[in-house]
């Protein structure tokens, strides 16, 4: 992590807009104080390309910084390998919206194929996803809307708009819910549970 002392704020991408390197300037800074009298160092930067505000946190002006808001979309171990990275490179591509919607729809098309689904097409698949009970009436509607999305530009149709950021964040916004829903909790249930049997 950087230093809070540095006039820029070295992140590797910016989390509003995901720009790669991002130039993130100071803008403002204070320092607060809690209840029990810890001090809390604060310093606003901007990104110059998206204007968007990044807040670092730090126990002194020239310590490091222990906390970033709002933090950069990260993907969990949880999820299988392949579909982890379609997600991160959807995140990190966001600000090249067509590409970041078919990396989300390859996302969930290889969570669905992790879960044993692989037959017929992703509209197909979504069905099943559903008759096994895997994801909700409402997830599959949701889902059906990405997909389309998403066939829209692997197709290159004409007659479709092209994706805006808002959009393509939409469908990464899906498909981190869906790798929520699939892998990251009950996996966190599973450690709950052996951690319970444990004690």
């Amino acid at each position: 992590m950087p230093k809070l002392l540095n006039s820029t704020l070295d992140l590797s991408r910016c989390p509003h807009c995901n720009v790669d390197s991002p130039n993130l300037v100071i803008q403002d800074q204070c320092d607060t104080t809690d209840f029990r009298g810890g001090h809390h160092y604060w310093r606003l930067y901007a990104c110059k390309r998206c204007g968007g505000v990044v807040t670092a946190k730090a126990t002194g002006w020239d310590q490091e910084v222990i906390a970033i808001y709002p933090s950069s979309l990260d993907v969990s171990e949880d999820v299988p390998d392949r579909a982890r990275s379609y997600l991160d490179q959807a995140i990190n591509s966001l600000s090249a919206p067509a590409g970041a919607v078919m990396l989300a729809a390859s996302a969930v098309d290889a969570m669905l194929k992790f879960k044993g689904l692989s037959a017929g097409s992703l509209y197909a698949r979504i069905d099943q996803a559903v008759a096994q009970h895997l994801i909700t009436n409402d997830m599959a509607k949701w889902a059906h809307e990405v997909r389309l999305d998403a066939n829209d530009q692997r197709h290159a149709d004409d007659g479709a708009p092209l994706p805006t950021q808002d959009q393509a964040q939409k469908c990464v916004d899906f498909a981190m819910a869906l790798g929520q829903f699939l892998f990251v909790l009950p996996a966190r249930v599973q450690r709950g549970i052996e951690s319970a049997q444990a004690n």
